[in-house]
């Protein structure tokens, strides 16, 4: 059943890692059947009870799945195996459009408004007890939010979206809740949620975002949450318009108890308008906000409201672990949003420009690709290794779908973050010679 690998250990906590440590090396392949739970006692001569704790730990994390009495197995994508390590290596030499950054040459320097953080934290120090909230980063960010149309709440801040984004999920939902994600999404997201232990039930987009009678079916099938990416979507570049969103309140004022989690990474970045699906229930809800793409990644800051129980809930639980953002780094965001370091209209025409321009590239080549927003390109293909390949071989790295996907079909992601416009014609070339004609369809695969 295991082949040569063999599950040790005489407590819950040590078979358990025993099981870990096989995926995590390998060992123990995705869909594998482990032994039932008697069996696997007898052969480690423990009770069957501590075994059944065991397997419980496993699905908790996220790496098994039990199915009655067809037994437990592991997950297709065990949250032990990142999703992060599902990409080609990019070699020297190779042009690398994979990893999802942002242009450097367009984030602000951070030399100015560290220093005027400094200066402020040297004149009044942080000291424990004191507001876990910057006051004039909270008053920015909730005037941000209300010309947005987000609703009034309190405003927290986390260590970047995907912190915020597990903060809500953990005080809302326990282990085996079901949460309705976006496929293809972003690989982070795909990767926390059986982390926590709980179930990703996919939904697939288009240009505008999810689809409403997938999200329907999701809600009705018993999922508990849905996180819904605002604008620049990852990797489809999908952004939220009024009909869509819309239609998208109408579903969800039909199920008031669902969490609804809003991503608006793409905020600083994209020139769309955000249409926020927040208040079409009576449900907990909340809205994110994060720099890093705008100002970058290494600041970790992101900005958040939502409902007042919620809010107040992920508060009482940052309380309990890190205390607070650093106040250094909400200060520093202060003085980027007010001195006017970056001209986000120009950051958002410029990746618009880049993507635009691949997209009507490779349309001109038979291509079918999407990106409505951001800086992300998905490209549907059919043989998704040898597209990859291909392009590597061509001199261009880019980015397999399978990080980014669950039912979907097979894509890749292109980040024209490093591409000049005046390379967008030999790069359509190269993808269009790799991957030969893509039919079309409404959803992505």
């Amino acid at each position: 059943m295991l082949g040569e690998y063999r599950i040790s250990g005489r407590r819950a906590a040590d078979i358990s890692a025993s099981v870990e440590r096989g995926v995590g090396e390998g060992a123990l392949k995705p869909g594998q059947l482990l032994p039932p739970m008697r069996e696997l006692a007898a052969e480690l001569g423990v009770n069957p009870n501590t075994v059944a704790s065991a397997y419980r730990i496993l699905r908790e994390r996220g790496v098994i799945e039990t199915a009655g009495r067809r037994g437990s197995r592991i997950r297709e994508r065990p949250a032990v195996t990142a999703r992060e390590s599902m990409r080609a290596d990019v070699p020297e030499g190779v042009r690398d459009l994979s990893k999802g950054n942002p242009d450097a040459a367009l984030l602000p320097p951070l030399r100015d408004a560290l220093l005027w953080a400094v200066e402020r934290a040297d004149a009044a120090p942080v000291l424990y007890g004191e507001q876990a909230v910057e006051p004039e980063l909270a008053r920015l960010a909730r005037a941000g939010f209300d010309a947005a149309g987000v609703p009034a709440g309190p405003v927290a801040v986390a260590s970047g979206s995907l912190d915020a984004i597990e903060r809500v999920l953990a005080v809302h939902l326990k282990p085996g809740d079901a949460v309705a994600v976006e496929d293809p999404g972003w690989g982070a997201l795909l990767d926390l949620v059986p982390a926590l232990g709980l179930r990703a039930v996919p939904v697939a987009v288009d240009d505008e975002g999810p689809l409403p009678d997938e999200v329907e079916r999701a809600l009705r099938g018993g999922a508990r949450a849905v996180v819904v990416t605002a604008r620049a979507q990852n990797p489809t570049g999908a952004a939220v318009g009024a009909g869509r969103a819309a239609e998208l309140r109408e579903v969800l004022a039909a199920h008031p108890s669902v969490l609804l989690v809003e991503d608006d990474h793409g905020h600083g970045i994209v020139d769309l308008p955000v249409h926020p699906l927040a208040g079409a229930g009576a449900g907990p809800w909340v809205f994110v906000r994060s720099v890093s793409k705008g100002y970058g990644p290494d600041l970790r800051v992101a900005v958040l409201t939502g409902d007042a129980e919620t809010v107040d809930r992920v508060r009482g639980r940052q309380r309990l672990g890190p205390g607070w953002v650093s106040r250094l780094l909400q200060q520093a965001v202060v003085r980027l949003w007010t001195s006017g370091a970056v001209d986000t209209g120009a950051v958002a025409r410029s990746y618009g420009e880049r993507r635009d321009a691949l997209v009507a590239a490779l349309a001109e080549r038979g291509v079918r690709a999407h990106g409505r927003s951001g800086m992300n390109v998905w490209v549907p293909v059919g043989d998704e290794t040898g597209v990859v390949s291909r392009l590597l071989y061509a001199g261009w790295g880019v980015a397999p779908g399978a990080r980014f996907r669950m039912r979907a079909g097979a894509g890749v992601r292109v980040t024209v973050s490093a591409l000049g416009v005046g390379e967008v014609g030999v790069v359509a070339d190269a993808v269009a010679a790799a991957i030969g004609e893509v039919g079309v369809g409404r959803r992505y695969g």
